[in-house]
Formats: C-alpha cells, structure tokens, sequence
C-alpha cells in the first residue's frame, strides 16, 4: 500500500473514466456523449479534462487523423483502492475499524450484508477458505 498511487479525483474526472473503462477507448465526443445527457459539459470542457488526466496518467490518446483517441492508463481498482486508501488516511487517521465503524452506523444494513462482511472478515482471519 505503501507505494501505490493515491488518487483525489473530481466527479467529472471519474465520471470520464467510468466511461472509458466501461465503452472503451473513444474521442473527445464519445466520451462526451458517454457522460448521459443529464449534466453533460461542453465539448471544450472534455477535452480541457481530458488534456489534464493525461498530464496526471490517468488517460493516454493517439492520434487518428485529426482525432485524438482516449483510453484510460488507470484500472478501476488502482483508482477504487487509491481513493479509498486517500479517504481511509484523512478522515479515519488510518484507522480501518473506525471507518467500518461509520460506515455501519451510517445506514441500515441487512442481514445478508452483515453476513457477507462476517465471512469475508473470517476469510482474512484465516477461519475460512
């Protein structure tokens, strides 16, 4: 965890790389019309994000013609683990317990979730394969 890569990403950061990682590598205008009409931002702004996510590696692009094609250079679970190891530091000091702890106190939660989290806590107790 140490080395990995923590990611604070904006809501239209993520959401573009929702996009490419579930449709796949597109341009500027793919990845726009990707976004659903409700909320969608210029083209310009796209693109302008779009520029700064491949200076930050988080998309790569070539060149087709006079296109530019985006894929996303970031997995979701480099990205899904990044941001929650961010989240887990600053507001929880580290502490996994206290997290979980908010998290259930939160929310209802039914039985069939509290028992999938008391396998998995079981699984990495080593009690169960």
């Amino acid at each position: 965890m140490a080395n990995e890569r923590r990611y604070r990403l904006g809501d239209l950061q993520l959401r573009i790389l929702k996009v490419l990682w579930a449709r796949g590598p597109g341009s500027v205008e793919d990845v726009r019309r990707g976004l659903g009409r409700r909320r969608r931002p210029a083209y310009t702004t796209v693109a302008t994000v779009l520029r700064r996510m491949e200076a930050d590696g988080l998309v790569q692009h070539e060149a087709q013609g006079r296109r530019f094609i985006y894929r996303p250079a970031v997995s979701p679970d480099e990205v899904t683990g990044g941001m929650v190891d961010d989240l887990l530091e600053r507001l929880f000091e580290g502490s996994l317990s206290e997290m979980v702890c908010h998290l259930l106190s939160r929310d209802e939660v039914d039985a069939e979730e509290l028992e999938r989290l008391e396998r998995l806590i079981a699984q990495r107790k080593g009690t169960q394969p």
